[in-house]
């Protein structure tokens, strides 16, 4: 091993660890790993950025906004109007929302998809009297199920065909993923609609829906003793005995601005800062009843003029999806990022519980923030903010003129592709100017559309996958491989990678799953003298199943908080339908990309 492959070796074993430790945001750790491709050399300085013009981040980032464009024309949500009455039962409710999502995520962002169906299939769940915990993990994953059956379903396909181009002198076509992710898809479908939702933990089963749509515990709300409050003078014992046990005490705000454990037995004074416990829908009687005062990062005076001048104040409740704005951020970023009509009121966390200060905490995908809302509903501002608004609240439904437009624009964009009249960036960049022209899109708001820290970590980790390419570091790995297996045939080397990329997209980002693996599959077929096709549509299909952990797909984490969900619930469904996988895709790999 020379000492070019050893420091490749070294980055690659740096990201894999920073990936699978997460605390380091991906598009920071793929930072980081191109600076040490270029400190080390293996990639000359000029080259360092050239990723972030390769076809794939290009193409990646125009399917993000067409994406976008289709949601907003309200494509999915014309159809999410008409599922209604074939959701009677608990099997086509199962059944309907899955495969719309599934088919939705086909052609657009399957985060996308997923988040405007996730409203429908929460308020679904409410009116059939169902748990929302056994819909919303099953309608996740028929979200990544359909992204794997078209080039521009999921970022891992779009990596994997330019991988195909440099390879092979073509990228693949539009539907060439088809061939074995619809029947993949289809067959896993049937497994979770089936069989598969009730491997769900039973006491998942208890969630709570409709506008108690999570635990009373997990709301966390802060409110301050007002002068004339009916708590002066109580025990801090006999809130909950005042309420009916509707409000709980969990916690009192110290002199140094730290949460105390609250004396059940301690006087409540005047001004005291209590953590509350409650229900959205109990908040506003108690409050005003009890004489406390929300807490919220807006003043009280503006609050009190807004009273005076007699504006309404609303409350609703909101998802922060993983492409959020707000992640990252605190409370203070709501105000001003929505021109001081929003306000936190409270905070629901599954994750962990909520140990600091409203203000102070920090928003991670899946939190679900009660806001307080000054005059009218702020649906466009919720929305603008990369939040999901419950079904309470209602849909933002597009024009029916509109989505006919977008689709046909969508659809003449895919026959130019397929037609190889445009390659795929182009096409789509093409249907990016129709929908600005036609007012599907908005300019000023278009670059907010691309999911920067994909980008980012597309265009990072490029020059990592050259400098082992380079170095023969991917050559020597695929030599090794192919020692180890000896003389194991081809299907079991295929299935053996496919596993491989399945666990670390369990662990790590997808799209840089594709990127470490796709080089690796393209130098083992070179190994074993064969046609890379079937292996390179392994890494495809591995890196797409990631359903065993939370972290492993943005649409596993938007369904943690409301579904109610644990960190281990996932591999309960997640483990059996990842042996599915392996077991029907391995066959169809074998019949129509044949070695």
């Amino acid at each position: 091993m020379t000492i070019e492959q050893m420091i490749a070796l070294g980055l690659l074993i740096l990201a894999l660890t920073l990936f699978i430790w997460g605390k380091l945001r991906h598009d920071i750790v793929a930072l980081i790993v191109m600076i040490g491709t270029g400190l080390s050399g293996l990639v000359p300085p000029d080259a360092l950025v050239e990723g972030f013009g390769h076809p794939a981040v290009i193409t990646v980032a125009a399917v993000l906004v067409v994406s976008r464009a289709l949601k907003n024309a309200g494509t999915v949500d014309i159809i999410a109007r008409y599922i209604g009455p074939f959701t009677k039962t608990s099997f086509s409710q199962m059944a309907v929302l899955t495969g719309v999502c599934a088919l939705a995520s086909a052609f657009m962002n399957n985060v996308g998809a997923l988040a405007v169906l996730l409203p429908v299939a929460l308020a679904s769940a409410e009116e059939r009297g169902r748990p929302p915990a056994l819909l919303l993990m099953p309608l996740a994953f028929g979200s990544i199920l359909g992204g794997m059956m078209t080039l521009i379903g999921t970022p891992p396909n779009i990596i994997i065909s330019s991988f195909r181009a440099e390879a092979m002198g073509a990228p693949y076509t539009m539907f060439d993923f088809s061939y074995v992710g619809a029947p993949v898809a289809l067959v896993g479908l049937f497994f979770i609609t089936l069989i598969g939702w009730r491997l769900i933990p039973k006491e998942r089963k208890g969630g709570v829906f409709g506008d108690a749509l999570f635990h009373i515990d997990d709301y966390v709300v802060e409110a301050r003793v007002r002068e004339k409050s009916k708590l002066i003078g109580k025990r801090m014992v006999h809130l909950e005995s005042m309420t009916g046990e509707e409000i709980s005490a969990t916690g009192k705000v110290g002199p140094d601005g730290q949460i105390e454990t609250p004396d059940p037995w301690r006087t409540i004074n005047h001004n005291d800062i209590l953590i509350l416990r409650a229900d959205p829908k109990d908040l506003e009687p108690w409050i005003d009843e009890l004489g406390l005062e929300l807490i919220t990062d807006r003043s009280k005076s503006a609050i009190q003029s807004e009273k005076e001048r007699g504006e309404a104040l609303h409350l609703s409740e909101a998802i922060v999806s993983p492409d959020s704005m707000l992640l990252g951020r605190s409370a203070a970023s709501i105000e001003r990022r929505s021109g001081y009509q929003l306000s936190l009121i409270a905070l629901a966390r599954k994750s962990e519980p909520v140990r600091r200060r409203l203000h102070n905490v920090r928003f991670q995908a899946g939190d679900v923030l009660l806001l307080q809302q000054r005059g009218e509903q702020q649906l466009d501002l919720i929305q603008e903010m990369g939040l999901l608004p419950l079904p309470e609240r209602g849909l933002s439904l597009g024009q029916p003129r509109k989505a006919l437009t977008a689709v046909l624009i969508f659809a003449g964009c895919i026959a130019l592709s397929m037609l190889g009249i445009l390659p795929i960036a182009v096409a789509f960049i093409t249907a990016i100017v129709a929908y600005l022209l036609l007012d599907i899109l908005n300019l000023r708001e278009l670059y907010s559309y691309i999911d920067w820290p994909v980008i980012v970590l597309l265009g990072g980790m490029i020059p990592l996958g050259t400098a082992l390419e380079a170095s023969g570091t991917t050559a020597l790995l695929a030599g090794s491989l192919l020692e180890l297996t000896g003389n194991l045939p081809a299907w079991c080397i295929i299935a053996l990678l496919m596993v491989v990329t399945m666990f670390l997209s369990d662990l790590m980002n997808n799209a840089a799953t594709a990127l470490i693996m796709a080089p690796l599959a393209i130098a083992i077929a070179g190994g074993m003298g064969v046609n890379p096709d079937p292996l390179l549509m392994s890494v495809a299909i591995g890196a797409s199943c990631a359903f065993l952990t939370p972290i492993g797909h943005q649409s596993n984490t938007l369904v943690m908080a409301p579904g109610g969900y644990r960190f281990g619930d996932y591999w309960r469904l997640g483990l059996p339908l990842e042996v599915l996988i392996v077991a029907v895709a391995v066959p169809l790999l074998m019949v129509f990309w044949p070695l």
